[in-house]
C-alpha cells in the first residue's frame, strides 16, 4: 500500500501572538513533543459554539 502525504488545510491562518504568549505555546510544545498546529487546532476544537437556537435576536 503506497501512502501520500495529504495537506489537508482547508484555510491558513496568521496569528500575532505577543512574546509571552509565543513562549509559552513554545514551552508547551517542547514538554509535550507536539506541534504548535496540533495544540491550537485542538484548543480550537474545545470552545464552546452555540448552536443559535436559543439567540434573542432571531
Amino acid at each position: 500500500m503506497i501512502m501520500t502525504n495529504k495537506k489537508w488545510a482547508v484555510k491558513r491562518i496568521t496569528v500575532n501572538l505577543a512574546i509571552q504568549e509565543a513562549e509559552k505555546l513554545e514551552k508547551y510544545c517542547e514538554q509535550t513533543g507536539r506541534p504548535a498546529t496540533d495544540v491550537i487546532r485542538e484548543l480550537i476544537r474545545s470552545l464552546p459554539v452555540s448552536d443559535g437556537s436559543n439567540d434573542v435576536n432571531r
